[in-house]
């Protein structure tokens, strides 16, 4: 029998695309979701990608009753927690939004998983965690600053809670990835990011832009203390990503995590700014994108970027697809949301 695997928020943008990964791998998978900021056409891609008939589950991870019948239906014995809000701008407008959301859904998890006796969950976790680092790239032991915005704090206390919990709870082991800016989408073009109403991330809005559905693109900032003014990040392939969390799963199921709670950094280990972003898109696209600088975003630090040297060592995982290759995957896919030929 093979080895299952609940995949909250499983039908956006990273959970699909670590469904499919993990089928891929040889794994059962179950999808959660309650849809709030996704749809089925997620669930659709990956049954079609990979040609199982994926179970799916609607159901509110911060309604414990309704998610407690998952556990009792599935026999995983092993959680990807990947449902919260995200939406950094809007958790410093709304701040209990996501605290009341974010945390309530994870400790729902760990709680259950402790009831009915699951063993392995893997957080998704986030670079926000790092705030405005010291000194760069940032490594696991670098220290986590106060977060600047309510989702990063969010992340903090859901890592906080995980590690907790492992000490306390025997049986129970936890992986943290801290990941970075994902981006792109599936090779198929069948899933990818489809944000509701306004895109928050940017390389949505940049294929929005391009795509003709938004008029322009803001680029926030081209002031900041960086090469050419706008913010660094470090952009990673949703696939990559996707693959890093099968690979800590495995760690978990095979015995070879070195300790009941970890923490990995997934990213490429470069730092790539938004203007660079935006005109390597127009690049290896063939297309110019109306775009404007627009004033600094609240919460947004300055530059970050991933020292990938532990995961790369202990998970045996590094990022493989250009960033070339990724920006042509993410227009792929919004021309195949479109219907652009």
């Amino acid at each position: 029998m093979k080895e299952m695997v609940l995949v909250s928020g499983g039908a956006g943008y990273i959970g699909s695309h670590t469904a499919v990964e993990l089928i891929n791998a040889g794994y059962d998978v179950v999808v959660a979701d309650n849809l709030s900021n996704s749809d089925m056409s997620g669930v659709e891609g990956v049954r079609k990608i990979t040609g199982v008939d994926v179970p799916f589950v609607n159901v509110d991870c911060c309604d414990k009753e309704a998610f407690r019948r998952v556990f009792e239906q599935y026999k995983f014995n092993s959680v990807i927690h990947f449902a919260a809000f995200k939406a950094v701008g809007e958790s410093v407008t709304d701040p209990m939004k996501y605290y009341r959301n974010n945390l309530t859904s994870f400790m729902n998890v760990v709680d259950l998983m402790r009831e009915f006796g699951r063993q392995n969950i893997v957080f998704s976790s986030s670079a926000t965690v790092y705030g405005e680092a010291d000194h760069l790239p940032v490594t696991e032991q670098t220290p986590r600053k106060p977060a600047t915005s309510a989702y990063g704090n969010t992340k903090q206390m859901c890592e906080d809670i995980l590690r907790d919990s492992v000490t306390a709870y025997d049986g129970l082991k936890g992986i943290a990835l801290r990941y970075f800016n994902p981006i792109g989408a599936h090779p198929s073009a069948l899933i990818g990011e489809l944000p509701r109403g306004v895109p928050q991330n940017l390389v949505p809005f940049i294929t929005q832009t391009a795509a003709g559905v938004r008029e322009c693109l803001s680029v926030f900032g081209d002031d900041y203390p960086t090469p050419d003014g706008s913010c660094l990040r470090d952009y990673i392939d949703v696939v990559d990503l996707a693959k890093a969390h099968v690979v800590a799963i495995t760690r978990m199921v095979e015995g070879r995590n070195k300790e009941a709670y970890e923490i990995f950094n997934v990213g490429t280990g470069n730092g790539t700014s938004v203007l660079e972003l935006v005109h390597s898109f127009e690049r290896v696209n063939g297309l110019k994108l109306n775009y404007k600088i627009a004033p600094r975003r609240p919460g947004d630090v300055v530059a970050i970027w991933a020292d990938t040297t532990l995961a790369n060592k202990e998970l045996g995982w590094k990022a493989e697809r250009s960033l070339d290759d990724t920006l042509r995957s993410a227009w792929a896919w919004e021309k195949h949301v479109r219907g652009i030929k």
